[in-house]
């Protein structure tokens, strides 16, 4: 079974993360019963309405705020031709304008009363409380875009993290540790951002005990390439597994006996040619232009496996370590 580890020096910011998600989820469900917007408390205290007519109409303005095109267009079959009129009006205007009543029953040529009535039929006290609420679409909802957003990319995330369970060869992890292990020198090879995923890693192992160096400039990877030897361990990273740079600098250092590591989305038995490992990750189309969601994501977490499987070997060295470097950074 796949899992991800997180380290314990962590769990503070996953428990507040988690804290913080269940506050957002109250503020959205629960406050906007509790606390009405201020013109519909007005219509509210005014009407002397019963506590369930109350708790209704406050779930209808909490509805609207969001859902006043859908809700107009939900009683356009009620409607009488002039109410309709009024309604395509609201339906399809997308500008900011002014919206009193006399200036829109002059525009549309009907009485204020009915813009008085074409809003009680939509659930609403009267024209001056619908407009408050019209008003707000024509806002960006900032909210309500990232709730959308969200979904779409959550859907995405939990894609590949399904994928990357499917794809995990635990006797290539341990092979892939075992070389982290046993070679002195590492080096790890990325560009633009796989060369960012390089420089976490480095970042991490580092302060685990590896002697390991994130090499990002292609002319950097091509003078390494003299210096490598049978006693270094080359990690590339190329979400594509066509960039140029990384591909001809793993055939020079598998030509100077390195032992060598390609991590990519993209099978192709030619590696074998260079590679001693290909290690596969997750991945979807295009991910490697960063149109959706970060490319560098299934990489991190193929990353996160292996460091995990590194730290548990002299676990209590390591995390002794890991615990030095970072009083030495806080004492900087």
């Amino acid at each position: 079974m796949f899992s991800l580890r997180i380290p314990v020096f962590n769990w503070f910011y996953v428990v507040f993360e988690i804290s913080f998600t269940y506050f957002i989820l109250f503020e959205i469900i629960y406050i906007p019963i509790l606390k009405p917007e201020p013109i519909g408390w007005y219509t509210l205290t005014r009407t002397r309405l019963s506590e369930p007519d109350i708790f209704f109409r406050r779930s209808l303005m909490t509805s609207a705020r969001h859902n006043i095109i859908p809700l107009i267009e939900s009683y356009y079959h009620t409607f009488t031709p002039l109410e309709r009129t009024i309604g395509d009006f609201f339906i399809h205007n997308t500008e900011e304008q002014d919206f009193s009543s006399r200036t829109i029953a002059s525009q549309l040529f009907v009485s204020e009363a009915s813009l008085s009535r074409f809003a009680q039929k939509c659930g609403f006290h009267g024209y001056r409380e619908f407009i408050y609420e019209y008003k707000q679409i024509l806002k960006p909802d900032e909210e309500e875009t990232v709730s959308d957003f969200d979904i779409q990319e959550f859907n995405t995330y939990q894609e590949l993290l399904n994928k990357s369970s499917a794809l995990l060869d635990n006797s290539q992890i341990t092979r892939i540790v075992n070389l982290l292990v046993s070679m002195p020198r590492v080096y790890v090879y990325g560009r633009g951002s796989s060369g960012l995923v390089a420089q976490e890693m480095q970042l991490r192992f580092m302060r685990i005990g590896l002697n390991i160096e994130a090499v990002t400039d292609s002319h950097v990877m091509k003078m390494n390439s003299v210096i490598l030897g049978k006693d270094c361990l080359v990690i590339a990273i190329s979400v594509s597994g066509e960039t140029a740079e990384i591909i001809s600098s793993l055939r020079a250092a598998k030509k100077q006996g390195a032992c060598t590591i390609l991590m990519t989305a993209r099978q192709d038995k030619g590696y074998q040619e260079f590679c001693d490992e290909t290690l596969i990750f997750a991945s979807k189309e295009h991910l490697e232009r960063g149109n959706i969601i970060s490319p560098q994501f299934p990489i991190l977490l193929m990353l996160d496996v292996l460091y995990s499987r590194y730290l548990q070997i002299d676990r209590q060295k390591k995390e002794a370590l890991h615990e030095y470097t970072i009083q030495s950074l806080l004492q900087s």
